[in-house]
């Protein structure tokens, strides 16, 4: 165990999930929030904090479709639905993004294949940009009538901004440091 990492992803995880961020910020970007600092701060974290768990780590880019299927998913009207009104679905939701961040994470911070990583953590940065930009860009609240709340588009729309903010950068700063990394093992 690495404390340096091992200790802010636990500090991670309880900022995660003991505030109401829903509450605090609004249901959708709230939502974002949990979801991306499950998989772009608190897997790495955990990852670098526990090196062991690159050790027995899926490929990076099955791990990057397993990633894909949850957080596709979860933003599928009904599956969000279920997992914003019910206390089962939200747990099984939050277990999922976890785990699948932290099984790109180990897949792609495995040593002995960095450009293979970068590969991973840019898929998957780029689906999730792609959904991101799709729920921007979105003409009419997607959740709202499921929820049963208010439409509220402008909030819809700070959750997709919310996940490319900080989805996006993390990943690709990952990607570009496994290839720099790769590049300075194939210089020497």
């Amino acid at each position: 165990m690495r404390p340096v990492f091992a200790m802010p992803a636990l500090f991670c995880l309880a900022a995660i999930w003991l505030p109401d961020w829903p509450r605090l910020v609004g249901a959708f970007p709230g939502h974002m929030l949990r979801h991306m600092g499950l998989v772009a701060i608190a897997a790495p974290l955990i990852v670098l904090g526990w090196p062991a768990t690159t050790r027995h780590a899926l490929p990076v880019i099955l791990a990057a479709a397993f990633e894909a299927v949850v957080v596709w998913g979860a933003h599928l009207p009904q599956l969000h639905a279920a997992a914003r009104l019910g206390t089962a679905p939200f747990v099984l939701e939050q277990g999922l993004f976890l785990l699948a961040g932290v099984a790109v994470w180990a897949g792609a911070l495995q040593p002995q294949a960095p450009l293979a990583g970068a590969g991973g953590l840019l898929l998957a940065s780029m689906h999730m940009t792609l959904l991101g930009t799709i729920i921007i860009l979105a003409p009419s609240d997607i959740y709202a009538a499921l929820c049963g709340v208010a439409p509220d588009l402008s909030g819809q729309q700070m959750g997709g901004m919310v996940m490319l903010a900080i989805g996006t950068p993390i990943y690709l700063a990952g990607g570009l440091a496994l290839t720099a990394q790769a590049l300075r093992a194939g210089a020497a």
